[in-house]
């Protein structure tokens, strides 16, 4: 069960990083739904006005992506 969960836990870090990067592209979900990528690509045109438009999406996909493979790093060292 422990391959799985390490599996599983860095493949959600790696759709995260993916649907944020498509959807940052303008390929992702489109742009009425809320997305990560969207709120990026949107903060991108006002970063000097607002920098923090910018720095919170990107900090949450940060925080997401690294507590994904942090799970995953914890499940292998107990499953020793």
């Amino acid at each position: 069960a422990a391959p799985i969960a390490i599996a599983t836990a860095l493949a959600v870090g790696g759709a995260i990083l993916a649907e944020s990067t498509l959807s940052f592209l303008g390929l992702g979900i489109a742009p009425p739904a809320a997305s990560w990528g969207n709120m990026l690509a949107n903060a991108q045109e006002l970063v000097f006005q607002a920098p923090l438009a910018a720095l919170w999406p990107g900090l949450a996909i940060l925080l997401c992506v690294v507590a994904c493979n942090l799970l995953a790093d914890g499940v292998a060292r107990r499953g020793r």
